[in-house]
């Protein structure tokens, strides 16, 4: 799936001040798949101790039934493109929404283990849906002149709904009296975790109605005057339409459909650009960011921590993921993508390296030595700010300018395959790492921030202030 998405030209059309509200509730709507991405991805967080203990397994056993929602991500954000583009927009915003409320549901009640692996398959099939729907929705939809801006609610919506996932994760611990296996409505503690997410799943599916199509899919399939009805909805009246989609139409009919052979070439089978893409998505996924989210409440028990205490912290670090986010949304047109990464990849080193040198402490009667103790929580949270102000939004941001016009499409879907991925090594890995050797493991992922700097330096140009046609 493709998108209109290019920077605003002199005399480009924009919302009227009347019109922009309607604007910025279709894009807040269309992020709700955002929402729901962030949530469903960390909730897990607050059932990993549960389900180790109720199906008594190993971390071996217990990481692939976390990871295992990641083989779905990948599948759904393979085929989401040609979905939509076969029924459109909505319609596929609102299968998402289905299968987040199915998985939410089947996630609260599974019979055994390996259906509660199923229901996160789905859950993760969502996930990869959401992911590409919300951002090409948006800026299909969106007025240039507020495009950048409206773009940036997915991102937004997605740290958002890591936060909220583990605030509500805290207070249901806490209702259960401290117990991820507590008794609660009939059920235990990490169920109604899982299953709260239906409430979001089902407003988005809500929203989705209230909303309209593409202008873009109207004119793919022939819908001219229903497309120039979502066009004055969004831009107003003071517009010649017969002009805009025009401007669509040949827009669609200039693109190149890029294929996976278009990609190969070099020395080693890739040409050299989309090595330096897949890199900048490995290395995203390497410094163990996802560990922070889907683990850090088992993380903090593990040192002595007790759990409501640990999914407090799980929630003040995605607060502070928010504030990072916002840091970089900010800055990232006016410092450049380049020297943000290497900021961000800077202070990941100093955090990482922290809470290495803390975990290598001896337990003292179960507990990190006092001093150690807070130098991993600090440190935790200096990880998580360097991240989220650098690596968690550069990445898509140079995943989205890098590549030449013509491989674009091709060349972000295997670098978003590649992230995926990885994000499935590191998580599928950590348990029996940590059993190992936590600090050692937290060596690794600081090790992979150090070798970012040079990578950043030596193969990452600034795409900053340049056109997507000044790629190639």
């Amino acid at each position: 799936m493709t998108s209109t998405a290019q920077a605003p030209t002199p005399g480009a059309p924009t919302a009227h001040p009347d019109h922009l509200g309607h604007v910025i509730f279709i894009a807040a709507a269309a992020a709700m798949g955002g929402f729901l991405f962030g949530y469903d991805s960390s909730v897990i967080n607050g059932a990993v101790e549960a389900i180790r203990d109720r199906y008594d397994i190993g971390s071996a056993a217990l990481a692939q039934v976390i990871a295992i929602a990641l083989i779905g991500c990948a599948i759904g954000a393979a085929t989401a493109g040609r979905i939509a583009d076969r029924i459109g927009r909505i319609r596929c915003m609102q299968i998402a929404a289905g299968l987040f409320t199915v998985s939410a549901v089947g996630s609260a009640l599974p019979f055994a283990l390996w259906d509660l692996a199923l229901w996160r398959i789905i859950g993760g099939f969502a996930i990869g849906m959401a992911s590409v729907i919300g951002p090409a929705y948006i800026a299909e939809v969106a007025p240039p002149a507020y495009r950048g801006r409206l773009g940036s609610f997915q991102q937004a919506a997605i740290v958002v709904g890591i936060a909220i996932s583990q605030l509500v994760n805290w207070g249901l611990l806490n209702a259960a009296g401290g117990d991820q296996r507590g008794k609660l409505m009939g059920l235990e503690a990490w169920q109604v975790m899982l299953g709260v997410m239906v409430i979001p799943a089902v407003l988005y599916g809500l929203l989705s109605f209230a909303i309209p199509e593409s202008p873009r899919f109207l004119v793919s399939v022939g819908k001219r005057e229903r497309a120039k009805e979502i066009l004055e909805e969004v831009e107003g009246k003071d517009v010649d339409f017969d002009a805009r989609i025009a401007e669509i139409e040949h827009a669609m009919h200039r693109e190149e459909k890029s294929s996976f052979k278009d990609l190969l070439g070099g020395s080693f089978f890739f040409k050299p650009i989309v090595w330096i893409g897949i890199g900048l998505s490995v290395f995203q996924q390497f410094v163990g960011i996802n560990v922070a989210f889907y683990y850090s409440s088992t993380l903090w028990q593990s040192v002595g921590v007790d759990p409501t205490q640990s999914f407090f912290y799980s929630f003040t670090t995605s607060i502070i993921n928010i504030i990072g986010t916002v840091i970089a949304m900010i800055f990232v047109d006016r410092i450049g993508r380049k020297p943000l990464a290497l900021i961000g990849s800077a202070g990941m080193v100093v955090g990482l390296a922290l809470e290495a040198w803390a975990f290598s402490s001896p337990l003292v009667d179960g507990k990190l030595p006092a001093t150690q103790g807070w130098v991993a929580l600090v440190a935790a949270h200096i990880f998580v700010l360097f991240f989220a102000l650098s690596w968690g939004v550069v990445v898509w941001v140079f995943l989205g300018e890098m590549f030449p016009n013509r491989i674009r499409a091709a060349a972000l879907g295997v670098a978003a395959s590649a992230q995926w991925i990885a994000n499935w090594a590191i998580t599928a890995s950590f348990p029996s790492l940590a059993d190992w050797n936590l600090s050692g493991t937290y060596v690794i992922y600081a090790v992979f921030a150090a070798l970012s700097i040079p990578f950043v330096l030596k193969f990452v140009k600034e795409t900053k202030g340049k056109s997507l046609e000044e790629m190639g």
